[in-house]
C-alpha cells in the first residue's frame, strides 16, 4: 500500500505493468478514513489488472464545506492577484447561502439557473455581478472535479451574461472631471491616484502599490511590475502632470509613492471610501456622481482611442493581452470615420503618383 497525505487528503501512487499512476481518494487524511482510502486503492489496482478503466468514486461533500476548502485553495492560488480572490470570495458569500448543504455532485444546470434568478430577483444585482458569480462557480467546479466531488461542471450548460450586457462604464465629460477633482482636493491620495489614472490609464491597484523604485524620472517612465496578466507588466511614458505628482511624492523616507502604515493593498479601500465621501458631499450640493474611480481609467482609454490611436498600442498601454478587450473603448464618430477615409484616400493617391513617376522614369 502506498497511501500518502497531500493537501489534507489521502493520495496513492502505484505502478502496474511498468506504468505509474498517481491518484487522490478525495478523502480527508485522517485515521478514520484510512481503511476506506486503502479500499479505493485496491479497487483501482484490481480494475487495472482486469483491463478495465478504474471507476472514480464521487466523494459526497456539502457545498458549504466544499466551498470553504475551495476558498482556502483559491487564496493561495491568487496570492499575487488579491483582487481576483476578493471577487471570488464575495461571490461565494451568496453561493453558500443559496446552495448550503446541497451535495456538490447534485448541483446541475437547473439549480444554477435558479441561483441566477435568485440573485437577480432577491438581491437585484446587475448582469455584471451575475457574470462574476458564475465565473467564480465555474472555477469552483473545476476544482471540485479534481477533488472527485463531482463529474461535471454545470456552468458549461448555463448562459452567462455577455460582455456587452455585463460591462458598465462611464466616460467623464470635461465638466464632470473638473468638478470631481475640485471636490477630491480634500483627499490627497484620491486626487493624485485619480490624476494618474486619467493621465496614464493605470488601474487603481497599479497606482496605489507604486514604489519609488518603479519611477524613472530620468527616462520619464513608470514601471508596472505586477499585474493580472503578463501584458499588465509594462512601462508607461510619464505625462507632464504625472511627472509633477510623482516628483512631489518622491520626497520623504518611505519607499512607497503612496505610503501607508498598514499592509500594502489597503489603499484601494481608502480610495473608494474617499470617493464615497466626495459622492455624498456632491449629492448634498445637488450634483450626482454615479460612477466609480475605475471609470477614470475608462475615460483615459476612450479619449486616447478617439484621438486616433491604433488598437494594438491601446492594448499595450492598458495592459491588455487581447485587442478584443479594448474595442469597448473605441466609439468612432462620423467625423472620425470621414477623416480616416480622407487619410486613406490621400495615401492611395500618393502611392499611385509614385508608381506613375517610376513608370515614366523607366520608359525614358
Amino acid at each position: 500500500m502506498a497511501l500518502r497525505k497531500r493537501s489534507g487528503k489521502w493520495h496513492f501512487r502505484i505502478k502496474v505493468d511498468g506504468k505509474s499512476y498517481a491518484e487522490t481518494t478525495g478523502l480527508a487524511a485522517t485515521e478514520r478514513n484510512m481503511r476506506k482510502a486503502q479500499q479505493i486503492e485496491l479497487e483501482f489496482i484490481q480494475a487495472l489488472q482486469e483491463g478495465r478503466n478504474p471507476t472514480r468514486r464521487i466523494v459526497v461533500r456539502k457545498f458549504s464545506d466544499a466551498a470553504d476548502d475551495f476558498l482556502t485553495w483559491a487564496k493561495a492560488h491568487y496570492r499575487e492577484h488579491t483582487s481576483s480572490f476578493k471577487r471570488i470570495k464575495t461571490s461565494f458569500a451568496s453561493a453558500k447561502a443559496f446552495f448550503g448543504s446541497d451535495p456538490v455532485s447534485l448541483i446541475d444546470e437547473g439549480k444554477i439557473d435558479n441561483y441566477k434568478a435568485w440573485r437577480a430577483n432577491e438581491h437585484e444585482v446587475r448582469d455584471i455581478t451575475i457574470r462574476h458569480d458564475l465565473h467564480a462557480l465555474s472555477k469552483f467546479f473545476g476544482y471540485a472535479i479534481r477533488q472527485h466531488w463531482t463529474f461535471t461542471n454545470p456552468i458549461r450548460g448555463v448562459e452567462i451574461p455577455s460582455d456587452a450586457n455585463a460591462v458598465r462604464m462611464h466616460i467623464l465629460t470635461p465638466a464632470e472631471e473638473k468638478d470631481y477633482f475640485m471636490r477630491a482636493q480634500k483627499f490627497p491620495n484620491l486626487y493624485d491616484v485619480g490624476r494618474l489614472m486619467v493621465n496614464q490609464g493605470m488601474r487603481p491597484e497599479e497606482a496605489t502599490v507604486l514604489a519609488k523604485a518603479d519611477i524613472d524620472l530620468g527616462r520619464g517612465q513608470i514601471h508596472i511590475r505586477r499585474g493580472k496578466s503578463k501584458a499588465a507588466k509594462r512601462d508607461l511614458d510619464i505625462t507632464s502632470e504625472s511627472r509633477s505628482i510623482l516628483e512631489r511624492r518622491m520626497e520623504g523616507d518611505s519607499r512607497w509613492i503612496f505610503p501607508s502604515e498598514k499592509k500594502r493593498g489597503n489603499h484601494i479601500g481608502r480610495i473608494n471610501s474617499a470617493h464615497d465621501s466626495v459622492t455624498e458631499q456632491a449629492a448634498k450640493d445637488g450634483v450626482t456622481i454615479n460612477w466609480v474611480p475605475y471609470d477614470l481609467r475608462h475615460t483615459f482609454a476612450t479619449r486616447i482611442a478617439q484621438g486616433g490611436i491604433d488598437l494594438v498600442t491601446l492594448a499595450a498601454l492598458l495592459g491588455h493581452e487581447s485587442i478584443r478587450l479594448v474595442q469597448k473603448y473605441v466609439h468612432p464618430t462620423a467625423e472620425h470615420k470621414k477623416t480616416a477615409m480622407a487619410r486613406y484616400d490621400r495615401m492611395i493617391r500618393k502611392a499611385e503618383k509614385t508608381s506613375q513617376r517610376k513608370s515614366k522614369s523607366l520608359s525614358n
